[in-house]
Parts: structure tokens; C-alpha cells; sequence
């Protein structure tokens, strides 16, 4: 199994962002997947900025992807979408349908994001008749759910067509609004937010009346509360899972990924700590955590 840096999901200045990725080319990943994919307005690096950096990281010992919006509401960031799309070196993750037909149309392989909604093995197919060539399951669903689905794309001559990757680390992107959350938090409109959530590094996390932490607010994107940790699950992927992902939240992102380099080499439980989940994984409900 090889193991991946997910795209950045945090509103991050651009100097710390640069440098967590020059930091990020010498860690345990395999592959580094880079760009806005939550909200146009995150401009401390441009599109351009972006496939410039990207191309900066390329040709280094890591396979370097470039992730799409997942949720286009403008003629600019259609725009945006087409840059990418038409960069001339590097895949992209396609993380809505407009991408996935740029890039068909553009006979460019792609990576299919997990915000798309694909569930069976028929929509795999229909994707790997686009160029799909790695899918990144939708973080709701299961190992169950995965091996059935896999099942089926044995018996229809695809499965070797495709990768495998699962988010295993990091809190889960759960949905996206066209309203932003975190801007209404601080009693601002969306069109007037002042990017806020740049003071929000890792979210701006929300409790219920009874004090149980259930959301994170990351703009227009709301994340699961707790942290979604796979790293106890590893040895239950062998055989399913092709790209392990874990998503950046610090630069302790990058001593997560050696944890799970070392698992791959030598399963061992590991405690992991409290606001931690492993539920999903389990098709029992997300926030719970099941002891490997």
C-alpha cells in the first residue's frame, strides 16, 4: 500500500502553506495531492500559484496531483477548473462532475475525488471509461461496503483498472453548503466574510447544547467533530486498499503518515487519543470508536 498527503482543506497563509509542502516532499508520502478544493475566495495562492508550486514538487519521488473545487457556483471558478485541467504535466483529482468531463474530454487521466457520490461498481466503470484511474472512497462508507463493491467490479473485468484510496486520518469532510458556516458563525455575510477562517487553522469546532463536540465549521464545508483515525485498521485494508490517505491538519500531518508507514510494516494496536473515531470504517455510526 502506498500512503498519500490529502489536500489541504484549511484557509493557511501562503508562506505556511509553502513550507508544509517543502516539508511534505521529504516525509513517508508516496503521493501529495495540492489545491483549493473548498472556497475561491482562499486567494493567498492563485490557481497559477498552485500549479506552480505543484510543478516545483514534481520529479522529486512523489507522484504530485492537483485537487479541483468541490463545489463550482461561478463562471470564474469554472475558469479556475480549466487551468487545471490544463496544465500540461500534472493529474488531477476531480472532485465534481464538471471536472470529470474536462478531463474526459481532454483524455487526461484522473484521480475521482470523494466528493463525488459513487457507490457501486456500475458508476466505477462509467468512470473508468472517462480515465478514471484511482477512486477515493466516499469517507462514509465502509470495509463491508468496499468489498462488496470491489466484488463486483471483479466480475466486471474493471477492478484492475483502478486504485483504491480511503481518507483514514483527519476530520471527515461530511457536506458542502453554497452557504459559508464559519463566516455566519462571526455574524458576517458570505460575500463580506473578511476570510475568516483563515483564523481558524483546523476549523472552528461546534458542540451540541450538551457539550459534545459533533461539527467542525470550515467555511463552506462541514467536517465531522471528531478526528477520523484509521491507523489501528491498517492490517484490515491488505488486500482492498491500494492508497492510504491522511489529511493535513498541522505539520504533525507529516509524523501521522510515519505512524502509518511504520503499521504498514509492523501492525501493532496503538491507543489513539479522546475526539478520535473509527465508525465509518466499521458501518456503524461515525463518531464511534471500535477497538482493533
Amino acid at each position: 500500500m502506498k500512503l498519500s498527503l490529502g489536500p489541504l482543506l484549511y484557509f493557511w497563509p501562503k508562506q505556511t502553506t509553502e513550507e508544509f509542502y517543502q516539508a511534505a516532499i521529504n516525509s513517508s508520502s508516496d503521493i501529495i495531492y495540492l489545491g483549493e478544493t473548498v472556497c475561491s475566495k482562499r486567494r493567498e495562492l492563485k490557481a497559477r500559484d498552485w500549479i506552480a508550486l505543484a510543478k516545483s514538487l514534481n520529479h522529486q519521488g512523489k507522484e504530485i496531483v492537483l485537487s479541483s473545487m468541490a463545489l463550482l457556483e461561478a463562471p470564474s471558478e469554472v475558469k479556475v477548473l480549466k487551468q487545471l485541467c490544463e496544465n500540461g504535466e500534472l493529474s488531477v483529482e476531480a472532485n465534481d462532475m464538471g471536472a470529470i468531463q474536462l478531463l474526459s474530454e481532454k483524455k487526461v487521466p484522473f484521480v475521482c475525488g470523494s466528493a463525488i457520490n459513487c457507490y457501486n461498481a456500475s458508476t466505477l466503470n462509467f468512470f473508468v471509461n472517462k480515465g478514471m484511474q484511482r477512486w477515493v472512497m466516499p469517507v462514509e462508507l465502509s470495509r463491508d461496503w468496499l468489498q462488496k463493491v470491489l466484488t463486483d467490479a471483479q466480475k466486471m473485468g474493471i477492478r484492475e483498472q483502478f486504485e483504491v484510496e480511503i481518507f483514514a486520518h483527519g476530520h471527515l469532510p461530511l457536506a458542502y453548503s453554497a452557504r459559508c458556516f464559519t463566516a455566519r458563525s462571526e455574524n458576517k455575510a458570505k460575500d463580506d466574510c473578511e476570510l475568516c477562517c483563515i483564523n481558524y487553522p483546523t476549523g472552528r469546532k461546534t458542540n451540541t447544547q450538551e457539550g459534545q463536540q459533533v461539527f467542525v465549521l470550515n467555511g463552506i464545508q462541514t467536517q465531522s467533530g471528531y478526528c477520523y483515525n484509521l491507523l489501528n485498521d491498517v492490517d484490515s485494508m491488505r488486500g482492498l486498499v491500494d492508497v492510504i490517505r491522511v489529511s493535513p491538519e498541522s505539520l504533525d500531518s507529516l509524523s501521522v503518515i510515519n505512524r502509518f508507514k511504520q503499521q504498514l510494516n509492523n501492525q501493532k494496536n496503538i491507543q489513539i487519543g479522546d475526539y478520535q473515531c473509527n465508525g465509518y470504517w466499521h458501518q456503524i455510526a461515525g463518531l464511534e470508536t471500535i477497538a482493533t
